[in-house]
């Protein structure tokens, strides 16, 4: 087996294209995405994506990574994906990150179809509608993985699902859960034709997030902090939930925040 090249140049080509990757444009235009550090890159691989590229600058590598990264290396070659060894220049060139690992990813963005739910008798689905800063897409789907929800449903305009700054905040949990996109008219379809009865979160909700009845087939839906809950949601929905709040000056939770209130309160009616 020839060795890996080696860049050691930030202006490289190869470097310059990954780089692009940082922009929904890019990550669009060419159905691929970036995923940057061990611990995600390991949980992309085990999902099955398509590899492209394995990134890795071993000067960077902290103390104790070695063998992880070695094993990453030899999965993601058995995969396919053509290994490229990085200068630190090169790398951060690409990075996202104050303090990178020195491995990156190239993969092929997942398709998001509503085939891809493939759900349970009685499942708990999370619905994300226009949720936009990333740190709390990600953050969400990483709750929604802990939680134990069976499906997550992204609708609206906005939410970018593999934005590298949601994927680390999901810390790799994107690539664990069935996700799905759609635009709003077709995920309301497809929620009565599944039979889901969609729990709506807003701050004017008519009752206590603790009185809902989160068992059965449920969809918790969340909005954006901005704007909530569009209307055609509010409508579908069987109940509307509030988080009761004891505040002296906040109005409001992180959506990332409320999320969690709610399934973690689904959860632990579901287990009872």
């Amino acid at each position: 087996m020839s060795p890996p090249r080696r860049i050691e140049s930030a202006r490289n080509p190869l470097v310059k294209e990954v780089a692009a990757l940082k922009t929904r444009r890019e990550r669009d235009r060419t159905g691929r995405t970036l995923v940057e550090g061990l611990r995600e890159a390991r949980r992309a691989a085990e999902a099955g994506l398509g590899l492209v590229w394995l990134l890795l600058a071993q000067e960077l590598w902290p103390a104790g990574q070695r063998e992880a990264t070695e094993a990453l290396r030899r999965a993601a070659v058995a995969r396919g994906a053509e290994v490229v060894e990085l200068s630190p220049e090169a790398f951060r060139r690409l990075s996202l990150r104050e303090h990178p690992d020195g491995v990156a990813l190239v993969v092929l963005a997942p398709a998001r179809g509503l085939e891809r739910l493939a759900l349970p008798a009685d499942p708990l689905v999370l619905v994300l509608d226009g949720i936009e800063k990333p740190g709390n897409v990600g953050a969400l789907l990483r709750t929604a993985d802990a939680a134990g929800v069976d499906g997550v449903l992204v609708t609206g305009p906005g939410t970018d699902l593999y934005n590298p700054n949601a994927i680390r905040a999901s810390m790799g949990s994107v690539f664990a859960l069935p996700v799905a996109g759609a635009s709003r008219t077709e995920a309301l379809a497809w929620l009565r034709a599944t039979g889901l009865r969609v729990i709506a979160s807003s701050p004017h909700g008519e009752r206590a997030h603790w009185d809902a009845d989160y068992r059965g087939g449920v969809a918790v839906v969340l909005g954006s902090e901005h704007a909530g809950l569009p209307a055609a949601w509010l409508d579908a929905a069987e109940q509307q939930v509030r988080i009761p709040m004891r505040s002296r000056a906040a109005d409001s939770l992180n959506v990332g925040v409320a999320g969690a209130v709610l399934l973690f309160e689904a959860m632990r009616q579901r287990r009872a």
